[in-house]
């Protein structure tokens, strides 16, 4: 059976992310299409005669030992030896953190100390990538498939890179990015990567035409959208209870957004033509801060300090699991995500797996992922979303349908789907 390995860059964080979701997505997936899968890891700790200590590593909270400086400038630096990546073989002791979502669907792990940072600092010191080998023959990858682009490149196997949106160019206010490390990075991924997969065409468009890719070396795989089956076998009225007992919201009587607080999001906008709107209906906002999310908080926190009323109408939570952040997406009047440019937009189809009602944007893909099953507006038009809010709040019918529409577009990614288009990029290597 071939095997897939990807890295656990994203995946290894806290409290993931959007790219995390994507990785995990894809192991399940991959999984299910017949193929073995793994995971590279770059923990802060080394290498340790103990395998319980070393699965440990892949999870610990903890801080690991720096060492010396002399000791990381040289595994930063020792090219052109790269670095030979140890497995990790799961023992089955270690409880996996639950609230990021446990461990990974994959038969195996790689480890090598420090390498995603160790990678990075390397690339904008010197712009050169950091060259991994796979050190056991038997159970190395037949291929390897970054989730997002890492100045990294595996030997001796294909390596697919996705890239998820190029927006650090297109939206450059939007990002803290180094963009001339950023366009470098991008193009060297684009010359050297065996296959680069995207998740929209309007992602592909964007490769194709500002990374100067030939067509027939990109491809659009977009996602999948599921949710676990203990989350949709739960009754309306089950999650109703939920609701009314965590929140004290009804159900159907809030919106929604859920995602990242960053400029891109829109979040600003958001709340400032639900305000406008007049309606009476909460809005909950859940969503950690990112980057430069000052200005998208600051009216949603002035007007929440301003009064007792307000705060009752404008909720506001940094994390929730993902179980009961899905419990309020089924139970929202409508989710409200008219971000200004997304690479693929889950929120939109989570929610339209949900049954939920969904107002989104024309920025990126977002047209392509939420088809006619959506109320669409000009994400910068403050007017056309407070009027599409008014819309969804007094139109009950109208709600309705989208909410039917909105479970027949998020069918079109289903897993299957999904499936037979990682087996169509895999297939050009024979696997």
């Amino acid at each position: 059976m071939a095997s897939i390995c990807i890295d656990g860059f994203n995946i290894a964080l806290p409290n993931g992310s959007g790219i995390a979701t994507f990785g995990r997505n894809l192991l399940t997936n991959a999984r299910a299409a017949g193929y073995g899968t793994q995971v590279l890891y770059g923990p802060r700790h080394g290498r340790s005669k103990n395998p319980i200590l070393n699965e440990v590593a892949l999870t610990d909270a903890g801080e690991g030992p720096k060492g010396s400086r002399l000791r990381r400038l040289y595994r930063q630096f020792r090219e052109p030896m790269g670095r030979t990546l140890h497995p990790v073989t799961p023992t089955g002791e270690v409880i996996w953190p639950r609230a990021g979502g446990g461990m990974p669907a994959a038969d195996y792990f790689w480890t090598s100390q420090a390498l995603f940072s160790d990678a990075n600092t390397r690339f904008r010191a010197r712009r050169r990538f950091t060259e991994v080998r796979f050190g056991d023959g038997e159970t190395a990858p037949d291929l390897m498939h970054w989730t997002t682009v890492l100045p990294l490149r595996a030997r001796g196997v294909p390596n697919v890179c996705t890239i998820h949106d190029l927006i650090p160019l297109r939206l450059p206010h939007t990002t803290l990015d180094n963009k001339r490390a950023f366009l470098a990075l991008c193009r060297r991924i684009a010359r050297e990567a065996d296959h680069v997969t995207v998740v929209s065409e309007a992602t592909r468009q964007d490769v194709i035409r500002l990374l100067k890719m030939p067509e027939e070396r990109v491809t659009n795989t977009y996602q999948a959208v599921s949710v676990p089956e203990a989350v949709t076998r739960r009754s309306d009225e089950e999650v109703a209870r939920e609701i009314e007992g965590l929140f004290q919201l009804g159900w159907k009587e809030y919106y929604l957004y859920f995602g990242a607080v960053e400029p891109k999001k829109n979040l600003g906008r958001i709340v400032q033509a639900y305000l406008a709107s007049g309606v009476k209906t909460p809005l909950v906002v859940i969503g950690g801060r990112a980057w430069l999310a000052e200005a998208e908080t600051a009216l949603l926190n002035q007007m929440r300090e301003r009064s007792e009323s307000m705060a009752e109408r404008l909720l506001q939570f940094d994390y929730l699991p993902y179980p009961m952040l899905m419990s309020l997406a089924r139970g929202a009047r409508a989710t409200l995500f008219p971000s200004l440019y997304e690479g693929f937009g889950l929120p939109v189809l989570e929610s339209m797996l949900l049954g939920t009602a969904v107002l989104t944007s024309t920025g990126g893909s977002l047209p392509e992922v939420a088809g006619e099953a959506a109320h669409i507006v000009d994400p910068y038009d403050v007017e056309a979303i407070s009027q599409g809010i008014r819309a969804l709040d007094m139109d009950e019918d109208y709600r309705t349908a989208l909410e039917a529409a909105g479970r027949l577009q998020a069918a079109r990614f289903s897993p299957k789907a999904y499936q037979a288009r990682l087996k169509a990029v895999y297939g050009r290597f024979g696997l």
